[in-house]
C-alpha cells in the first residue's frame, strides 16, 4: 500500500521522540529524580509509531507497563509524561502512578495496567461499549508475549470473537517476559497462530519495521471498524534494555543484544526514508535535535511542577454521578 509522506515522517518523529524520552528518563532515574522503577521500550519504537499512525484520535488504546511510546503516539505530551514520572501534580495522572501505569482518559488512552494481562479483558469491555453505543470506534490493546499464556487472554479474546467486537489485540513479542524467553513458554513459532482457536484472523509481522506494523494494524483496524470483528497482530521485536531499570539481565546472552542493536528500528527506518527521498540527512538530524530539545523542556516542566497535596490521594476514585 502507498503511504503518504506525512505519515512516514510522523512515524519517524514518534520513534525518535520515544527513544529520546526513554534515554532521558533513564538518566533522570539514575540521577535520583524519578522514584520507583521505570520500564523502557528501547528497541520497540516502531510498534508504537505504526499503531499510532493507524488509529483515529477517537479510537481507544490500552497498553501494558512498557508504554511511554504508546502514550506519545496517542498524543500525551512529554511534559505531562515527565511530570508524572517525577510524581508531580501536573503529570497526566496527577503524579499518582509514576512511569508505570500512565494514562489519559481525555485522549481515550486508558494506559498501562497493574496486573499482567489485565488490559485484555478491559479492552474487550471497552470495545463492547463502543458496539453497544453504535459508534465506529476501534479499541487497540497492546500486550506482551507473556500475557498470551494467561487465562484472561484466552477468555477475553474468546468473548470478543463471540460478540464480534471492534478490537485489535497487538502482541509486542520482545522475546522476554522478564527473564523467561518466549521460546521457553510457548511451543509455536508465531503467537498469532492462536487466533485460529477463536475463529479470527491472526498475522505476524516484523516489529522493527514501522511500515509493516502500520500496514498490518491498518488492515486489522479497518476490519474492526466495518463490523468484521477482532484480530490478533503479533509484532516480533527485541527488548534492548532490561525488564526494568535495575535489571542486570544475567539471563541474556550478550551476543543477542549485539545482534539486536544491528537491527534496531530507528536507524533502519531513517536509512529507508533517506534512500527513498522522503527525508534528507539534514531533515532527519533536525527531527532528532527537536526531540532532544523537547525532552529538555519536559524535564524543566517536571522540575517546576508542584507535588500533589496528600488530600488529593483518593480523588477521582468515586463519583456521585451515575449515567443511565
Amino acid at each position: 500500500m502507498a503511504i503518504d509522506r506525512e505519515i512516514l515522517i510522523g512515524m519517524f518523529r514518534v520513534m525518535v521522540r520515544t527513544r529520546c524520552l526513554e534515554e532521558r528518563s533513564a538518566k533522570e532515574y539514575r540521577d535520583g529524580h524519578i522514584p520507583g522503577n521505570i520500564h523502557l521500550a528501547i528497541g520497540q519504537e516502531a510498534i508504537a509509531a505504526g499503531v499510532g499512525a493507524a488509529l483515529r484520535s477517537d479510537d481507544y488504546l490500552l497498553t501494558q507497563h512498557r508504554a511511554h511510546g504508546h502514550a506519545l503516539a496517542k498524543g500525551v505530551t512529554p511534559e505531562r509524561l515527565m511530570a508524572e514520572f517525577y510524581g508531580k501534580r501536573n503529570g497526566c495522572c496527577m503524579g499518582r502512578v509514576g512511569p508505570l501505569h500512565i494514562g489519559d482518559a481525555d485522549l481515550n488512552y486508558f494506559g498501562g495496567q497493574g496486573i499482567v494481562g489485565s488490559q485484555v479483558p478491559i479492552a474487550t469491555g471497552v470495545a463492547l461499549s463502543a458496539k453497544m453505543r453504535g459508534t465506529d470506534q476501534v479499541t487497540l490493546c497492546h500486550l506482551g508475549e507473556g500475557t498470551t499464556n494467561t487465562g484472561r487472554f484466552h477468555t477475553a479474546i474468546n468473548l470478543a470473537s463471540i460478540w464480534n467486537l471492534p478490537v485489535v489485540y497487538l502482541i509486542e513479542n520482545n522475546m522476554w517476559a522478564y527473564g523467561v524467553c518466549a521460546s521457553h513458554s510457548a511451543n509455536i513459532e508465531n503467537l498469532s497462530d492462536r487466533a485460529i482457536a477463536y475463529g479470527i484472523p491472526g498475522m505476524t509481522v516484523d516489529g522493527n519495521d514501522a511500515i509493516s506494523v502500520y500496514e498490518a494494524v491498518s488492515k486489522a483496524v479497518a476490519r474492526a471498524r466495518t463490523g468484521e470483528g477482532p484480530s490478533i497482530v503479533e509484532c516480533k521485536t527485541l527488548r534492548l534494555d532490561g525488564h526494568y531499570s535495575a535489571d542486570t539481565q544475567v539471563y541474556r546472552d550478550k551476543t543477542e543484544l549485539e545482534e539486536g542493536w544491528k537491527r534496531e528500528p530507528i536507524k533502519r527506518f531513517r536509512e529507508q526514508l533517506i534512500a527513498t527521498g522522503v527525508l534528507t540527512e539534514k531533515e532527519a538530524d533536525q527531527i532528532n535535535q527537536e526531540a532532544l530539545a523537547e525532552m529538555d523542556r519536559a524535564v524543566k516542566f517536571a522540575e517546576e511542577s508542584p507535588f500533589p497535596d496528600f488530600k488529593e490521594a483518593l480523588g477521582d476514585f468515586y463519583t456521585d454521578e451515575v449515567k443511565k
